[in-house]
């Protein structure tokens, strides 16, 4: 596995070695002693799922401790534009994001440590994407950033007419109005 520090401290891309003949592939998407290596010991307690249509996106979300959770993230088939942004108070990258296209090809993943808001946007017809997390879901902890807040500007390249959000992913805050539960 190759570890890719990002310009944000503690994001971290990850592309797998990928071994490949005319059966198909293999490669490891976890391995618990490079991770601990390369990143830090991290206990994953559940792995979630999601299948999407061209335009979906999820986010940009975050869970507020006791239940922050980090995440592990990947793109099982198709395409996505992946989107974490620091929301650690204290920071010198608060307010900073980084993109990273995650697909069924390149195979890369995205470690997004706890203290970011994290979303994605479906970009190919279709997507499975998967992620671990290390600590449970819980809805009274649920929060987030409004996917398209000005102040951020990013470019999830795809046309705003396209974009399906959820109910709740229509009425989240603006970066500005975040009192973040989280400290660099």
């Amino acid at each position: 596995m190759n570890f890719i520090k990002t310009k944000i401290p503690d994001l971290t891309i990850i592309e797998p070695k990928v071994f490949g003949d005319h059966r198909g592939y293999f490669f490891e998407s976890f391995n618990y002693n490079e991770f601990k290596k390369n990143i830090y010991e991290v206990n994953f307690v559940q792995d979630n799922e999601s299948k999407s249509s061209r335009g979906v996106l999820r986010g940009l979300h975050f869970q507020k401790p006791p239940f922050a959770q980090a995440k592990l993230v990947r793109c099982v088939k198709g395409k996505v534009l992946d989107v974490a942004v620091d929301i650690r108070k204290g920071s010198p990258t608060f307010g900073e994001f980084e993109i990273v296209e995650l697909s069924e090809d390149n195979k890369r993943q995205l470690f997004v440590p706890r203290g970011f808001a994290h979303g994605f946007v479906v970009i190919s017809d279709e997507a499975i994407f998967s992620y671990k997390v290390d600590n449970w879901y819980s809805p009274e902890h649920d929060s987030g950033i409004l996917w398209n807040d000005a102040s951020l500007n990013i470019d999830w390249q795809i046309n705003s007419n396209e974009v399906l959000l959820s109910e709740k992913d229509k009425v989240l805050q603006l970066l500005e109005n975040l009192d973040s539960p989280f400290t660099y």
